[in-house]
């Protein structure tokens, strides 16, 4: 009961920290004293984009309605989950996270978008660095194994004989693309989905063997929900034909 007490009350603090809009980056709340309903997502850090696009059309469908997205490694974000933080919603980034969960949902996941892990490097690849062979000698970055992003690089890597060692791992995907964008490291193992965020800051290169590592992002209701026919909308928006678009646009992949 301390633990969830303890859960609760650091992600409340967070959130209520943030005091900002639906645009932000780790934990973004809408601060409208107005609201009439207040919905919290617990999403993965690769949904960062997506989701706060689809946060602003539910709000725009519905007057009245306030969504507050906290982003995080999605193992964070599930133990959160467990331990009672108040939230209406998680969505993360490999269906084996959120069925650690299975406990906090309300209902069985769904699978809604799919992944692939790419290299990038920043712009002009000032390493010269043309495949993973390259990586050798060089200085990249990679997620935690406890991260999804993370487990899939372990995967590939051991399947592809990849010996070079990350200089160091990050604790969630958008950690590891902030390194490469600012020029720290000489390359960096994201999503597709981060390449395609990070435009013109990345130059992309493919992953032999990354095709068969395709990780696939899942999310269910909570049942801690104060707001769970709201939250079905949202995972309902998330799941339909304007979720699949946006998610598509980005660089996902739908199921």
């Amino acid at each position: 009961m301390r633990g969830r007490a303890t859960a609760a009350a650091a992600l409340l603090l967070a959130l209520t920290g943030a005091g900002c809009s639906t645009g932000g980056s780790n934990q973004d709340a809408t601060d409208d004293p107005g609201a009439e309903q207040r919905l919290t997502v617990l999403a993965a850090a690769s949904l960062t984009e997506t989701f706060t696009d689809l946060a602003r059309e539910l709000e725009a469908e519905n007057p009245g309605v306030e969504v507050t997205l906290a982003f995080d490694s999605s193992a964070t974000l599930a133990q959160q989950a467990l331990e009672g933080a108040p939230a209406d919603l998680l969505a993360t980034a490999d269906t084996r996270t959120i069925e650690s969960a299975a406990d906090a949902l309300a209902a069985a996941p769904e699978v809604f978008a799919t992944n692939t892990l790419v290299l990038v490097v920043p712009a002009g690849n000032p390493a010269g660095i043309e495949s993973v062979e390259d990586l050798a000698g060089a200085t990249y970055v990679a997620c935690v194994e406890t991260a999804p992003c993370g487990a899939s690089w372990a995967a590939l890597a051991d399947e592809q004989g990849i010996g070079a060692e990350p200089a160091s791992l990050e604790v969630d995907v958008k950690a590891v693309l902030a390194r490469v964008v600012a020029d720290e490291v000489d390359a960096g193992v994201v999503y597709a989905s981060d390449a395609v965020a990070a435009g013109d800051a990345v130059e992309t290169l493919d992953l032999p063997g990354a095709e068969d590592q395709v990780t696939s992002y899942a999310l269910g209701l909570l049942e801690q929900s104060s707001e769970p026919e709201l939250a079905q909308d949202f995972a309902d928006l998330v799941l339909g034909e304007t979720g699949r678009g946006v998610l598509t646009d980005a660089g996902f992949g739908v199921p």
